[in-house]
């Protein structure tokens, strides 16, 4: 097996590193990654410049770019002729919980891996003190060798949580769907030496729905939380609803283009 390991926390990140140390062992691995920190990229490519790989002296490649450019650059030039079979993305330092997700560049990454036809991984560990990244490496070769056997369908990924506990003291899996937060904190106003003024975006909200079932309180309750999430987001439900709110909007034109037609006619 073949295995792409990027994520948002950047090359040198102490859970990319552990990452790798584990599926080196049942896996080859090659690492496209952000030269830097780029948290928060969500799915953004750059497009205004151009960008340049450069292979570490460990083997990874840094990339000055999100993580989506990284996977997009990974699976389309570098490794064109030797395409991985599965993307993994982390290990992230602090969790991607329910809204997180949108604005993730760890979940960003195995997107991109999706977008472009391959099975994809984001995995996270539950803290940012970062104290047992190997258990959720660990984690990851547990869900890569089931994955082996019994593969999920082709347009799902795994967002995975792992508690930030020994691997011994995990009480279980849990497959999870994505809780909510509160509204962020706002943002905190500052001047910089030049006098201007300035913002620095605010903490996120709180945990809002948090109930049973949710990733938030998986995680919460030393449980593995495993959310499978769809790239199509159409709300199929509301197709119905909103075509026939749509009726009288098309209504509403066709009698202006007559009106319209008439109008020139006269003329």
């Amino acid at each position: 097996m073949h295995i792409l390991v990027s994520n948002d926390d950047g090359y040198l990140a102490e859970g990319l590193n552990c990452l790798v140390e584990y599926l080196q062992k049942i896996a080859r691995v090659t690492v496209v990654a952000p030269q830097f920190d780029r948290s928060g990229a969500s799915n953004s490519l750059t497009l205004d410049r151009p960008l340049l790989p450069e292979q570490a002296q460990n083997g990874f490649f840094a990339i000055n770019g999100t993580p989506t450019d990284c996977v997009h650059i990974a699976i389309t030039a570098l490794l064109r002729d030797d395409p991985p079979d599965i993307i993994v993305s982390g290990i992230n330092r602090g969790p991607n919980l329910g809204d997180d997700i949108l604005y993730s560049g760890t979940v960003a990454a195995a997107t991109e891996g999706r977008f472009l036809g391959l099975p994809a991984i984001a995995v996270s560990l539950g803290s940012f003190e970062g104290n047992f990244f190997s258990t959720a490496a660990r984690v990851v070769v547990d869900i890569i060798r089931k994955l082996e056997q019994e593969p999920l369908d082709s347009d799902t990924i795994l967002n995975i949580n792992v508690p930030d506990i020994e691997y011994s003291q995990l009480e279980s899996f849990q497959a999870t769907r994505l809780g909510k937060r509160h509204k962020a904190e706002p943002a905190v106003e500052t001047i910089d030496p030049r006098n201007r003024k300035v913002y620095w975006l605010g903490p996120v909200g709180d945990e809002a729905d948090a109930g049973p079932g949710t990733d938030f309180y998986a995680l919460n309750n030393n449980r593995v939380s495993i959310t499978p999430i769809k790239i199509d987001l159409t709300n199929y439900e509301l197709l119905n609803s909103v075509e026939n709110w749509l009726e009288t909007l098309n209504d509403m034109n066709q009698v202006n283009n007559d009106i319209n037609k008439n109008s020139i006619n006269k003329s």
